[in-house]
């Protein structure tokens, strides 16, 4: 930051600066502020057009702190809230506090205010506070506080990468996986990409309706030209928060790929977008073991029979083992209740797994063929029914929104630890 010329103090650069600083690009994340001003408000606006922001998705509201309390009441928070408050400090604070009943865990929170303080800021910062921004401020500043969350050097990723794999052919793992990309970006309204790592017979572009010139194979094919530009063209939009990186499925040539060969896409989509739900094909080869075992979590999707039994229980001991530090992988049952078909007992499934299945998915093969044959997602033929209502708990559940509403004591992870902290000096 320049310093003033006679000695008065730093000097904020404008817009129209000769020499801007160097700005990031904002992730695939979703931004929303709450402002009391029509000064704040303008200058939002004016960023949510910068060429740096054009990836992230920003809602602007008016009514500051208390408007976004009564917003987060019911609805789920996004990946960066900015509230703009010209209260004290007491009031400011019981806002806060307010508002971290309902936020989610990982949520970032910028503070917008006018009192240029450094004890006002330290509380800010010991509350959970991300950063906090004296008006008035640039465009530019704007911009580069968003940035920073991400791009800061020791910042963590943007995403959580999700692996979803069937136990056996046919279980329904593609369609689960896409349902579930669905109703993260629709429910949770999340930005997410679906990546189709099936090349030969991926049903992503045709579940989604969608049909685009590229996608996964021109990444894997193409390793030395693998960059965050390339995977963002790569991507056919599916809905306001959803992306799809299609596989070609076609069998022009085979598709035998090195141990690494998806890592570089992989880190790519994680940098820039909060939710990546790999669609991986029933294979046991050295790239699909090292995609589930380097996943954030691994959904395992199987049917009530046999095979998938002694399937999910191989696929459960082996990845428990690779991933000791890690949550275990969820258990998915699909296509359970078929007229006349025997088939094992959820209880008899769970008790020989070790593990309860995190949701048990009924055979309605009207519903589901319907959806694969009109290229739609479940909810969108039937958005309150049942099976939807099981995706939209699965997306939550995937993506920690029951658990955060739950045990949440404060804004953000700092915040939690702290508390943990004092919780266990007082015990």
């Amino acid at each position: 930051m320049p310093a003033d010329l006679n000695g008065e103090g730093p000097v904020l650069a404008s817009p129209e600066a000769p020499n801007p600083p160097q700005i990031s690009p904002v992730p695939r994340i979703s931004i929303q502020a709450f402002c009391e001003s029509q000064e704040v408000a303008a200058v939002v606006q004016a960023a949510m057009s910068d060429r740096r922001m054009q990836k992230a998705h920003v809602k602007l509201h008016m009514g500051g702190a208390p408007a976004a309390v009564e917003a987060y009441r019911s609805a789920p928070t996004p990946n960066v809230i900015v509230l703009e408050s010209a209260q004290d400090r007491a009031a400011l604070t019981a806002n806060l506090d307010e508002l971290a009943e309902f936020c989610d865990a990982g949520t970032k929170v910028i503070v917008c205010g006018k009192i240029n303080d450094i004890v006002l800021y330290r509380h800010l910062i010991l509350k959970g506070v991300s950063e906090y921004l004296v008006a008035p401020f640039s465009v530019l500043e704007f911009v580069q506080a968003i940035s920073n969350l991400y791009n800061a050097p020791g910042a963590s990723p943007v995403g959580r990468v999700i692996a979803v794999i069937g136990a056996k052919g046919g279980v329904g793992a593609s369609t689960i996986a896409h349902n579930i990309a669905w109703s993260v970006a629709n429910s949770l309204e999340t930005s997410t990409v679906i990546a189709d790592m099936d090349l030969g017979f991926g049903t992503a572009g045709l579940d989604y309706n969608q049909d685009p010139p590229q996608g996964m194979a021109e990444a894997v094919f193409s390793p030395d030209r693998v960059d965050a530009n390339l995977v963002d063209r790569l991507l056919s939009k599916c809905a306001d928060n959803l992306s799809l990186l299609a596989a070609p499925a076609t069998l022009d040539r085979t598709y035998d790929f090195p141990e690494t060969a998806f890592e570089a896409v992989i880190d790519i989509l994680r940098a820039s977008t909060p939710c990546v739900i790999l669609d991986v094909p029933h294979l046991w080869c050295g790239w699909t073991k090292r995609t589930l075992v380097a996943a954030d979590d691994v959904v395992v999707v199987a049917a009530p029979d046999l095979a998938s039994l002694r399937n999910a229980k191989n696929l459960l001991d082996n990845l428990r083992g690779a991933r000791p530090n890690d949550r275990s992988p969820k258990l998915i049952l699909n296509g359970v209740g078929v007229v006349k078909r025997p088939e094992i007992a959820v209880a008899d499934f769970a008790k020989t797994m070790e593990l309860e299945p995190t949701a048990v998915i009924p055979f309605d093969a009207k519903l589901f063929g319907a959806a694969a044959n009109n290229g739609q997602m479940i909810a969108e033929i039937e958005a309150n029914g049942k099976t939807a209502e099981i995706f939209a708990d699965l997306a939550r559940d995937l993506f920690g929104k029951i658990e955060s509403r739950k045990a949440k004591r404060g804004l953000l992870e700092p915040l939690i630890s702290a508390l943990g902290r004092k919780k266990a000096r007082a015990a």
